[in-house]
């Protein structure tokens, strides 16, 4: 899964007295500032405000487009999503029939691919490495790969990848004081949330608040030095205990196989990807913050004044649940894209990610099917500031079987502001041929789970939907566009700063060309001028990179 950020979990491991007097940075950029235009404002936003005035120039008519999320969830009841979510109009909201015969009974605002008929849902999960590197090891432990050619070859590349990933990243020392610390945690939160009268806070719950007990007051300290290392205070007591856990998981998989999270609940074929109706139509349960998140990014009403303005106005949200908090599995993304595209999404945002792709056939026959059916694909380029030229990052446009990549599929990586910690996150992942545009990412305010709640996050998760909202802009108004259209769009109209700017995870300088196909950030009102100009339909030649690529590690 492609997550938040955590870029001051370390300070757990430290202790409280490591974070006790964090830096803070005197500048910051207002809520919303990714929407504003740079030449007006100051802020590497995306030009929004010009784009629609440009659209009303041209009076052009507005289409209400679908656009699916494809996440963990979503809070069908905030106030500024629940207007705008998809809803299938041939099924009778629960009366316990398929009325619309798609295979998936009740599936009235999008449907769950984590859950099981009885009810349960899927909500930790583990790690396609841990699983990787135990399906393989009967077949590969000992083996040294001599001699070995084509399909063989490439699950013993993938066998020794994930071993490497499983126990060569291993800190005995660092797992035992996770392990120490999570306990302690867990005392302080108690804590807290009795202390604070709810289950659930934030940053921003304990900025003004002066716990009683020291356990919690150790606890707001780690989470104070957290959201300030994270440039938001809108990051939860759960979600870093989560983090914790997920940790601990992943360093209990060196010696133990990971618990099958997923086969107790949704009781599939999971080896079979013909098994696709299964799962269940509650969208809102388990993890709901990132897809709620996500989601208000893209299309949160505008001009109610309330929360946050989302980016196209006139959309309905799909969303479908396949990510839970571990790695999703390939079966589950496949067919959530399969579901979406069937059920008349013409956009697919998709912030999540992961290190391995056992069944990427699976994956890449969804990613084909979307393209045969003119929907595109928008993906998170990841938050582990790698190069993914040169690095596995799944899914990706790169088909298995080496004939040709997909068209349909925009890659993003996470742009940010000079005010907020500089013009490229520091945490994104990048790469001259396989990161297509960069799109603001960083201290994102948007729709959080709550009826009127709102808070910011960071992660190439918000740069995605960022760019998803965008396309539903251009699709709007010009609705005959392919997908390779909306793609070109988007790419040709990206606007390069004149500055160099810091490698993510470096303090080297480049220019953004270095990072990127195209060498900018995206930019609404150039887009929609750019799309204007498109005749629909019409075979267009992508851009393209110069760059030579390699062979992955």
């Amino acid at each position: 899964m492609t997550k938040f950020p955590v870029l001051f979990l370390g300070a757990l491991i430290c202790g409280a007295a490591a974070i006790a007097q964090p830096m803070v940075s005197k500048e910051t950029t207002p809520n919303g500032w990714h929407l504003q235009d740079q030449a007006t404002s100051g802020y590497y936003g995306i030009s929004l405000d010009k784009a629609y005035d440009f659209l009303k120039e041209q009076k052009v008519k507005s289409t209400t487009i679908t656009v699916a999320v494809i996440d963990g969830g979503i809070d069908t009841t905030q106030e500024d999503l629940k207007a705008i979510l998809w809803t299938n109009p041939k099924e009778i909201p629960g009366n316990g029939i398929d009325d619309d015969k798609n295979g998936y009974i009740d599936d009235v605002h999008g449907w769950n691919f984590l859950g099981g008929k009885d009810g349960r849902n899927v909500k930790e999960d583990s790690y396609e490495a841990a699983r990787v590197y135990y399906k393989l090891k009967p077949t590969w432990e000992g083996k040294d790969g001599a001699g070995l050619k084509g399909a063989q070859k490439a699950e013993y590349d993938m066998y020794i990848a994930a071993k490497d990933k499983v126990v060569g990243d291993f800190k005995q020392e660092e797992f035992d004081q996770l392990k120490m610390m999570l306990p302690m945690f867990k005392a302080g939160d108690s804590v807290l949330r009795k202390e604070l009268g709810k289950e659930e806070y934030n940053g921003t719950d304990l900025r003004n608040f002066s716990p009683k007990a020291y356990e919690g007051k150790a606890v707001r300290q780690m989470m104070l030095g957290i959201s300030q290392a994270n440039n938001s205070y809108e990051i939860t007591n759960t979600q870093l205990i989560g983090e914790l856990e997920g940790e601990i998981r992943k360093g209990e998989n060196v010696n133990t196989p990971p618990e099958n999270y997923r086969a107790q609940i949704v009781k599939d074929k999971e080896e079979d990807i013909n098994d696709r109706f299964y799962g269940n139509n509650d969208i809102m349960t388990g993890t709901p913050f990132h897809g709620t998140h996500c989601s208000g990014i893209i299309a949160a009403i505008r001009n109610n004044g309330k929360g946050i303005d989302g980016v196209a106005d006139n959309v309905r949200i799909m969303m479908v649940r396949a990510v839970p908090d571990g790695d999703e599995h390939d079966k589950d993304i496949a067919n959530a894209i399969r579901y979406a595209v069937d059920n008349g999404a013409r956009i697919i945002s998709m912030s999540f990610g992961k290190d391995f792709s056992p069944e990427k056939q699976w994956v890449d026959d969804a990613f084909r099917y979307a393209e045969s059916k003119g929907v595109l694909l928008v993906h998170a380029a990841g938050n582990d500031n790698k190069n993914i030229d040169t690095t596995s990052n799944f899914p990706n446009v790169h088909y298995l079987n080496g004939k040709g990549s997909a068209t349909n599929v925009i890659t993003v990586g996470a742009s940010g502001d000079p005010k907020n910690g500089g013009i490229v996150a520091k945490f994104s992942n990048f790469g001259k041929q396989d990161v297509d545009v960069f799109a603001p990412g960083v201290a994102i305010y948007s729709t959080i789970p709550g009826v009127s709640s709102y808070g910011n996050a960071n992660g190439t998760s918000m740069a995605c939907p960022v760019v998803a909202g965008v396309a539903a802009l251009i699709l709007e108004h010009y609705p005959k566009l392919t997908p390779q259209q909306l793609k070109l769009a988007i790419e040709k109209s990206t606007q390069a700063p004149s500055v160099k700017v810091n490698v993510p995870g470096t303090k080297d300088q480049v220019y953004m060309s270095e990072l990127s196909r195209t060498g900018g950030i995206i930019n609404a009102y150039e887009a929609v001028k750019y799309a204007s100009t498109l005749k629909p339909g019409k075979k267009v030649d992508l851009p393209k990179s110069s760059f030579k690529k390699t062979k992955k590690a």
